[in-house]
């Protein structure tokens, strides 16, 4: 009973049954909208949607987050830390560009598919990822480091032993936000959805 408190178990509840009315909705459409012909037009099933656009936002979410944390933490080495400012301006600058506009200049480059939505939400999603891990590395206190280097730790046992675990809620936070965000923009695959060009050179009729 606890748990039907929550407030998550109720947005999962209606995102279920939204999902599930979907497909049945033209007849409440057709009377919001009277004017128009046909006010939905369902191409595909709205599952296989959902299942397409989860795959899309778990790919490009976790390519960012491999690309984000390795920067992070190769840059807070000793032999890296120069490089530092141009890794977070590189990023900010990923940032910067929407991800429409990272799509028009690589389907030239990719063709039409999955894998120009891919790269531009994991360019998108890199900049959280990336601030998360130089905020939480960077906030780990030099005495706990002192105290693991003086028990014979080397670099990279001090890195996974001690410096990642105090910094995990600060980089599980960036991550979270980089989720949040791809999950807001991966609607945009749709502009650049290959399936749609294939199947509209399938219906097309034949010229004598």
């Amino acid at each position: 009973m606890k748990a039907l408190r929550e407030p998550l178990w109720w947005l999962i509840a209606l995102f279920i049954g939204l999902l599930a009315g979907l497909p049945y909705s033209a007849p409440l459409f057709s009377r919001l909208f009277p004017e128009l012909p046909r006010p939905v037009y369902q191409q595909e099933s709205f599952w296989a949607l959902t299942l397409d656009h989860g795959w899309l936002v778990v790919a490009s979410s976790l390519a960012a987050t491999a690309i984000g944390l390795g920067a992070g933490v190769a840059v807070t080495r000793p032999a890296g830390s120069a490089f530092r400012p141009l890794v977070e301006t590189i990023a900010a600058i990923g940032q910067t560009f929407p991800p429409v506009a990272v799509l028009a200049m690589a389907v030239p480059v990719l063709g039409f598919g999955w894998l120009p939505a891919l790269i531009a939400l994991a360019l998108y999603g890199i900049l959280p990822v990336l601030q998360g891990t130089l905020a939480g590395l960077g906030s780990t206190p030099p005495g706990v480091s002192g105290v693991a280097e003086g028990m014979g730790m080397t670099g990279w046992q001090r890195l996974y032993k001690v410096e990642l675990p105090l910094a995990a809620p600060v980089i599980l936070a960036g991550i979270r936000t980089s989720v949040i965000v791809n999950i807001g923009t991966a609607t945009i695959a749709s502009t650049v959805g290959g399936q749609y060009a294939r199947d509209a050179d399938h219906h097309r009729p034949e010229r004598l």
